[in-house]
C-alpha cells in the first residue's frame, strides 16, 4: 500500500487532491451530523442568524473558504505544507457548498424536501470523479493511450473529441450521471449509446417522434429501472442526508392516530 501511495500519489503530486477530497467528505458528513442534530432539536447546536434575523445558509462560509482555498492553491503549487494547507480549505468550502446545492440550483430552501436531494446526489458524484482522477483516469481516455500515442497530437485530439461526442450523446439521452462518468471511462459512453434513451430526454423527442414501439419500449424501460432503484436510491439518501420532512410526517401519521 504505501509503495502505491508513493508511486500514484506521492510522486506525482496528488498529495493536495487526497486532502481536498478528504476534507471534502468529512465536512459534508459533519455537517450533515450537526443538521440532523439541529433539526431534531439535540445537542448544542443551532442555526446561525444575523443581528437582523436573517438565518445565514452554511453555503455562505462555504463560498468565502472555496474561493480562499482556490486561489491559494493556486499561488502554492502541488508540493509543500501551503498546499495542503489550502488543499483542507478549498475541501472544506466546497463541501459546505455543495452539501447546499439544490438551494443554489432552486434558488429556495429546499434543505429537508426531495429536491434537496440534489445536494447528496452532488456530493457523491463529485467525490466519485475526484477519486477517478486520484487514482489515475484523465477525461476523455487520454489515460488508455501509449506514449507513442500521446506524442502524436493528432491521435490525442481525435480520442478527445470522439470521447466527447459519446458523452454528449449520451446525456442528450437523459443519463447525466452516466455521461459525467463516461468522461473518464469511455466504454460507459459507448453502453449509454446503444441503450434505450430516456422517454422525456432531447433525443427520444427527436428520434423517437414516428416510432411509437421505440417510444413505447423507453417508457417500460424508464419505468422498471426507476421502480426498481428507487427504494435503494431512497435509502441512500436517508442514511446520508437524513429523511425529507414529507417522509418524516408519513411516519408520525400512524403513531398519531394511535
Amino acid at each position: 500500500m504505501g509503495d502505491w501511495l508513493q508511486r500514484n500519489i506521492v510522486e506525482p503530486g496528488k498529495v493536495p487532491l487526497l486532502v481536498a477530497l478528504t476534507a471534502f467528505v468529512l465536512t459534508f458528513l459533519i455537517t450533515r451530523v450537526i443538521t440532523r442534530l439541529i433539526r431534531a432539536g439535540k445537542g448544542p447546536f443551532g442555526n446561525i442568524s444575523s443581528a437582523g434575523g436573517v438565518h445565514i445558509h452554511h453555503v455562505v462560509p462555504g463560498v468565502v473558504l472555496t474561493v480562499a482555498g482556490g486561489f491559494g492553491a493556486v499561488a502554492s503549487g502541488r508540493h509543500g505544507f501551503g498546499a495542503n494547507a489550502f488543499a483542507v480549505v478549498f475541501g472544506i468550502g466546497t463541501g459546505l457548498v455543495l452539501d447546499e446545492f439544490a438551494l443554489i440550483l432552486h434558488l429556495d430552501d429546499v434543505y429537508w424536501t426531495e429536491a434537496g436531494r440534489k445536494s447528496v446526489e452532488a456530493v457523491v458524484l463529485t467525490a466519485a470523479l475526484v477519486g477517478l482522477l486520484l487514482v489515475g483516469f484523465a477525461p476523455f481516455g487520454v489515460n488508455d493511450m501509449s506514449q507513442d500515442e500521446l506524442q502524436d497530437r493528432g491521435s490525442v485530439i481525435s480520442t478527445v473529441v470522439v470521447n466527447f461526442l459519446f458523452s454528449l450523446a449520451v446525456l442528450s439521452k437523459g443519463k447525466a450521471q452516466m455521461a459525467v462518468f463516461s468522461v473518464f471511462i469511455p466504454f460507459l459512453g459507448l453502453v449509454g449509446l446503444v441503450r434505450l434513451a430516456r422517454p422525456d430526454s432531447p433525443w427520444a423527442r427527436r428520434f423517437y417522434r414516428k416510432r411509437p414501439r421505440a417510444r413505447a419500449r423507453a417508457l417500460l424501460r424508464a419505468y422498471r429501472h426507476d421502480r426498481r432503484w428507487a427504494g435503494p436510491r431512497r435509502a441512500v439518501g436517508d442514511w446520508l442526508g437524513g429523511k425529507t420532512t414529507a417522509e418524516l410526517a408519513e411516519s408520525t401519521e400512524p403513531a398519531e392516530r394511535k
